[in-house]
């Protein structure tokens, strides 16, 4: 087994087998999403240079961008101290979130409890996803 399968072998799952993913563009550091991978999507993400992940609500692997094209090149992958968290910087093209925005993180949270949206959708998500309500 090569040096790549053990470190990702030795990384800290939880109960499920997945460890989260806190995806940050490469240049600005902004945070772009949060999704979760086990160790195949983590390898696959390494060796392709493409993230994949496994969604945990349809219970399905995949990889980012493939249905809307907006896919991610991986730049580097980091480990936290504890080894149960991964930060991956990449390269975004179009946009990360699936409702059409840059960052799944643009809404925030006001002092007084509103959700305020701090960004501008890139596209329809109707448009893109056929399949999606």
């Amino acid at each position: 087994m090569s040096d790549l399968s053990e470190t990702i072998k030795g990384l800290k799952y939880d109960s499920s087998g997945l460890i989260p993913a806190i995806i940050v563009d490469h240049r600005t550091k902004q945070v772009l999403m949060m999704a979760w991978m086990n160790q195949a999507s983590l390898l696959d993400t390494i060796n392709r240079g493409k993230t994949h992940f496994w969604s945990r609500s349809r219970q399905k692997y995949w990889m980012k961008g493939e249905e809307s094209g907006h896919t991610q090149d991986v730049k580097a992958v980091f480990t936290d101290c504890d080894m149960d968290a991964l930060v991956i910087e990449v390269e975004q093209h179009g946009a990360a979130c699936h409702e059409g925005y840059w960052s799944c993180f643009y809404r925030r949270l006001t002092p007084d409890g509103r959700l305020e949206i701090t960004g501008k959708p890139l596209f329809d998500p109707k448009a893109v996803y056929k399949n999606k309500k």
